[in-house]
């Protein structure tokens, strides 16, 4: 009686928990931001050496719509075989920030690393970051400065 008793408490209870239920993933529509009409960039600013160093890969993106946190545009390059470097261009400004690490080794079913909508503040990067060894999902919520890791859910490989 003790052990069904236990086993009726465990189905009951046992879901609604902190322990058995895992987070949702954060969604790009968490971040919710006004998408600002587009308008002529002005002069780029570049915040990092990096963003100089591939100012014409990204100069070339000036011409795209925005597409990223209501007023920016987020120019993705490659960095070799399977790597994505990225910046955000501030259109109202013309400041460029770089995003801070490279993303390489995504999962196979995965075409584009980084996910971002013009109307959310939220970048989700699928793969490791400065090729490390670490693999997994990362939220960043970008305020127009930095992208600020919110989250993170680890990958296993196989």
């Amino acid at each position: 009686m003790r052990v069904s008793l236990w086993l009726f408490a465990a189905l009951v209870f046992g879901p609604t928990s902190s322990i058995a239920r895992a987070e949702p993933p954060l969604r790009l529509e968490d971040c919710p931001v006004a998408v600002e009409p587009a308008h002529a960039i002005p002069h780029l600013t570049f915040t990092d050496a990096k963003a100089r160093h591939y100012s014409s890969v990204i100069r070339d993106a000036t011409k795209e719509p925005v597409n990223f946190a209501g007023r920016y545009v987020l120019a993705t390059w490659g960095c070799g075989a399977g790597c994505v470097m990225a910046a955000a261009i501030d259109t109202k400004t013309g400041r460029v920030i770089s995003l801070p690490f490279t993303v390489s080794d995504w999962p196979a079913d995965v075409t584009e690393p980084l996910s971002y909508l013009a109307d959310s503040c939220l970048l989700i990067v699928r793969g490791s970051r400065n090729e490390s060894a670490q693999h997994g999902t990362y939220y960043y919520a970008f305020d127009g400065k930095t992208f600020r890791l919110r989250t993170r859910a680890s990958e296993s490989r196989h």
